[in-house]
């Protein structure tokens, strides 16, 4: 899979300390020096500034060259865990480079995609087009952002052509899987995107996906840039192996998404059903810690690349075809050559012979030597250790086994009895449309009367109920009828056997969003709520009645009242309607999660941060950041329940290296860690082939 994405080089000359970005055919050039480039994502929203640091430094440590991140989409703020300059500055600080992507569409598995939510409510919008309302908010909105991004890091001197390190960015991301359904308005609009790119510098198209070692520049004096290798999709030989091979092949430039995928706190998440957890198995895990084998194994890949930089941004290039999808690539310069020796076949070893050697390369795997004679690597042959995580009870000082829960309803009889709401139109309307996104949540009600000689009013009467919402509990005179949880299918059809009373009933139906759509064509076509119609239905016999309430007076409420009035912080506690509980922050220094087991979807605060949704019937375990936790002193944790869970099996743990295990081949030396504690003792060691897998081996 190719993804089209357009790159701005930031050349702007301006310091006696400036950075000179260019590139060529080959390379991107630093200061007239063709360079090998490794890149990570590390979203800094997703993370807290604390944890900043610690995950850069893991990255330089794992050899990255350079950090890419989005600066958060349309929110005006750039405080706290927002603070886009303290995050490139502490790239800085670490002397990596920063890849800045603007946008004005980032994907990223964040909430619309990153779009703002009133883009959606103005007349006549079709997203990322040349659509006359989207260009006219672009040309406007997109320059007043791009430009506060660009002055706020001018100030700063952080532009590469200052003595700053960023030396890449982006404008749009992810359109060549969409650009054929725009037809030719995607085209004009791409080629917008490609005129505003060039006018800044220079435009360059890249690739994203699985493998890019295919994928061929449309201007054969740029690099081969890979924007988005998807780490976290495959196992650790195939990262390796796609990256082995992009190297092989001419590439230049390979961007890891994600590095570290980090924590959708509050309702940043995409959806439908995006977790809170954003870790896709990506080389630091959600809390930052290293995953091994991955980040190793990576970091030896890196190591060896970075030792053959001049070679492959400078040397001549020959291949040598073995058949079977077996191959050499020789770079060659006066000074040198290395090799990379590939084999495709998913299934069959290959024996390559080469300057009067033999060489096998396992299938499915790249064998890189530098000095074209000794291999140095290989992607199957992982030579890392292996570091199974544990969850650790929390042991703080006096803090019970069991936390002791206080709870409240959140009273709704405003409207699932009196069906008062915030608006009241005849006509049912989509939930963005209403909410603005300013909640999950978005009630629906209206009042209808029956007469005892209506003759719809009987006994076989139920309400039926197209819809689109996520998750949709009904009401009925104040009574819950049912819930439906989809997770799945989002445009269907509910229907329930109703008892109305003769005189007046109120129906409320409370939709609930988890996440928009963040991906695709047409986004702004996307339904969410109740789309209608809406029928309550009387069958007598043969006779099937249907009254249509789609165009009754509905009365809409956004959001709950707890959530209005932010009464989960700690002083409030006593007038909302949540389960609430005071704790001991856990000793030491390794990450906190919260095991939400029991429970069943709401969402949850820890001292009044919020740390996300909970679906505890998928995820159970969610990260609570050390900068959230009070170390001294009481903590509280407040959940906002909907489904009605089982509080009493919450407990806090922390994830630490429980045990490490590693496979070794002949002429190597592996080095074994279990982070900051010390090895306590070696359970198993073999020669041979042993049976099992780590921490299940047998002789």
């Amino acid at each position: 899979m190719v993804s089209l994405r357009f790159l701005l080089c930031f050349l702007l000359v301006s310091s006696s300390y400036a950075t000179i970005i260019s590139h060529d055919g080959r390379a991107i050039t630093i200061d007239g020096h063709r360079r090998v480039f490794l890149s990570g994502s590390i979203h800094y929203p997703r993370s807290t500034p604390e944890m900043w640091p610690d995950l850069i430094k893991k990255g330089k440590e794992g050899g990255l060259d350079a950090i890419e991140t989005y600066p958060t989409r349309r929110q005006y703020d750039f405080s706290g865990k927002l603070d886009l300059i303290r995050f490139l500055k502490t790239i800085q600080d670490e002397g990596l480079y920063g890849v800045l992507r603007i946008g004005p569409y980032a994907c990223a598995e964040w909430n619309y995609g990153g779009f703002p939510m009133w883009l959606h409510n103005m007349p006549g919008m079709v997203f990322r087009t040349t659509n006359k309302s989207f260009m006219v908010i672009l040309l406007v909105d997109m320059q007043n952002f791009t430009t506060m991004i660009v002055d706020m890091v001018k100030k700063e001197n952080l532009f590469a052509s200052q003595g700053g390190p960023i030396i890449l960015a982006q404008i749009e991301n992810e359109y060549g899987n969409v650009m054929e359904t725009y037809g030719e308005s995607g085209k004009a609009y791409i080629k917008w995107c490609a005129n505003m790119a060039q006018s800044l510098d220079v435009g360059l198209n890249t690739c994203n996906g699985f493998y890019c070692d295919n994928f061929v520049p449309n201007n054969p004096n740029t690099p081969k840039m890979w924007t988005e290798n998807w780490t976290g999709l495959l196992n650790n030989k195939d990262v390796a192996f796609s990256v082995a091979r992009f190297f092989q092949r001419g590439g230049n430039f390979n961007n890891y998404y994600m590095y570290d995928g980090g924590t959708n706190f509050d309702r940043t998440a995409g959806g439908p059903y995006i977790t809170t957890s954003y870790d896709y198995d990506d080389p630091l895990d959600e809390y930052g810690n290293l995953n091994q084998q991955k980040y190793g194994h990576l970091k030896q890949l890196h190591d060896v690349l970075h030792s053959m930089e001049k070679t492959l941004t400078y040397g001549n290039i020959s291949t040598i075809d073995f058949g079977n999808s077996a191959s050499a690539t020789i770079y060659k310069t006066e000074e040198g050559s290395s090799c990379f020796f590939g084999n495709g076949n998913e299934t069959s070893d290959a024996t390559i012979s080469f300057q009067g050697k033999s060489y096998v390369v396992p299938a499915w795997s790249v064998s890189i030597l530098p000095d074209c004679k000794n291999e140095a690597y290989n992607t199957a042959k992982i030579t890392t250790q292996t570091s199974m995580m544990v969850k650790k009870p929390n042991k703080a000082e006096d803090s019970p086994s069991t936390l002791k829960w206080s709870w409240r309803p959140e009273n709704m009889d405003n409207f699932l009895l009196k069906g008062k709401g915030e608006s009241t139109k005849r006509q049912l309307f989509d939930q963005k449309v209403v909410s603005n996104d300013r909640s999950d949540y978005l009630c629906y009600m209206t009042t209808i009367k029956f007469k005892k000689r209506d003759p719809i009013f009987g006994k076989s009467m139920y309400l039926r109920v197209n819809s689109t919402a996520h998750v949709l509990y009904d009401f009925v005179n104040g009574q819950h009828i049912v819930n439906t949880l989809r997770n799945g299918n989002f445009h269907y059809v509910f229907e329930k056997d109703v008892k109305f009373k003769s005189g007046r009933n109120v129906i409320s139906l409370l939709c609930i969003t988890v996440g928009l759509v963040n991906y695709g064509a047409f986004l702004e076509n996307k339904a969410a709520g109740i789309t209608g119609p809406i029928s309550i239905i009387e069958r007598n016999r043969d006779e099937t009645i249907v009254k249509d309430l789609s165009a009754h007076k509905w009365s809409y409420k956004t959001g709950l009242n707890g959530f209005e009035h932010q009464l989960f912080r700690t002083k409030s506690m006593s007038k909302w309607s949540v389960e609430s509980a005071t704790f001991k922050a856990p000793f030491g220094n390794n990450p906190v999660v919260v095991d939400l087991l029991g429970l069943g979807k709401g969402t949850a605060w820890v001292n009044g941060n919020n740390i996300g949704r909970y679906l505890a019937v998928i995820h159970f375990k969610y990260h609570v950041p050390r900068s959230f936790l009070n170390a001294e002193g009481d903590n509280t944790l407040v959940l906002f329940e909907e489904m009605g869970g089982n509080p009493s099996l919450v407990s806090f743990q922390t994830t630490r290296v429980g045990s490490v295990c590693a496979n070794v081949y002949e002429k190597n030396i592996i080095e074994l860690s279990c982070g900051m504690k010390p090895i306590s003792a070696i359970k198993f060691a073999s020669f041979g082939n042993p049976d099992g897998n780590c921490g299940t081996f047998e002789k």
